[in-house]
């Protein structure tokens, strides 16, 4: 990891190096937080974030299903986030911001505790690889299920529900994958360990409907908006496993994977084995317009400087 300066903790900029916690924070022992994950670009006219207040306004609806209250406004978190670019002098980064329960009393009950809030900012480059963007990724389904909503609520975006996401990213790595792809507990396709899915058949764009548990990504609405403004045909439904191995083209999309495409599942080559003309035709305009190119989208993109 590429360190910053500062990171952003309960209110004021502290040097990275000091941006700690107490080992007893609630949080660190039973996973009592919500987080995000945001991109800011470089673009003709200084740095911008993408999307920020669709990702804040997700975070606060985090908290809320886990009865969090947060010590700070949506519109607060946003101002936070762009002190903490300007503060790091970054012209693009990944953000991380996180509301957890610190320090206070044990047990299962965190109500009492202090809701914590930190923001840091860094330099990374895509998740999945540059070679990835470009020619897809391998991909395994993993034995591990997504979380059932009985178990756990997937619409928050917790650290809880990552652990899920780790064993189904280790178990794809060890087989000699880039990544996995995690089924619902009904066996219907629901997303990646940290992307949300889409394949291609007969140039319908298909993804999985919210019922099969997927997180509701902000990319991916994203880029179901910019297909429907491309003429592409958009349907959100139940998708068998067996469909994946059929698709025309299939690809990721998330803050980190962006627009990465699928080239193989479980040794069976999507399509033509490499970034479809659907795929990069979406994957193109994604990246005009969190860079600036595309005035029709610019109020997506909360520029860094006044």
């Amino acid at each position: 990891m590429q360190k910053a300066e500062f990171i952003w903790m309960n209110g004021k900029l502290v040097p990275w190096d000091e941006a700690r916690v107490h080992v007893l924070t609630h949080a660190l022992h039973y996973g009592t937080g919500v987080f995000e994950g945001i991109r800011c670009y470089e673009t003709s006219r200084g740095p911008a974030v993408f999307r920020l207040a669709d990702h804040v306004k997700r975070m606060a609806d985090s908290a809320k299903i886990y009865l969090m209250k947060l010590p700070y406004t949506e519109e607060q978190l946003s101002d936070a986030v762009i002190e903490t670019i300007r503060a790091n002098k970054l012209r693009e980064c990944y953000i991380r911001p996180i509301a957890y329960y610190g320090y206070g009393e044990m047990g299962l009950n965190p109500l009492k505790n202090p809701v914590d809030v930190a923001i840091a900012t860094y330099p990374w480059g895509t998740y999945l690889g540059e070679e990835g963007l470009r020619k897809g990724v391998k991909c395994k389904i993993s034995s591990w299920c997504r979380l059932d909503p009985r178990v756990l609520p997937p619409l928050a975006k917790a650290t809880a529900n990552y652990l899920n996401s780790v064993l189904a990213k280790i178990e794809a790595l060890q087989a000699g994958c880039e990544e996995a792809i995690v089924l619902s507990t009904n066996g219907t396709v629901c997303e990646g360990p940290g992307e949300n899915l889409f394949l291609v058949k007969d140039g319908v764009l298909v993804t999985p409907w919210v019922a099969a548990g997927p997180l509701q990504g902000v990319t991916m609405a994203s880029v179901k908006r910019i297909a429907g403004d491309l003429g592409i045909p958009v349907t959100e439904r139940e998708v068998l496993r067996e469909e994946l191995f059929l698709a025309d083209e299939a690809f990721f999309t998330g803050t980190a994977a962006e627009v990465t495409p699928i080239r193989e599942i479980d040794g069976r080559t999507v399509g033509n084995g490499a970034r479809g003309p659907i795929t990069e035709k979406l994957q193109s305009k994604f990246f005009e317009i969190v860079r600036g190119k595309d005035p029709a989208y610019e109020r997506w993109l909360t520029f860094v400087q006044a």
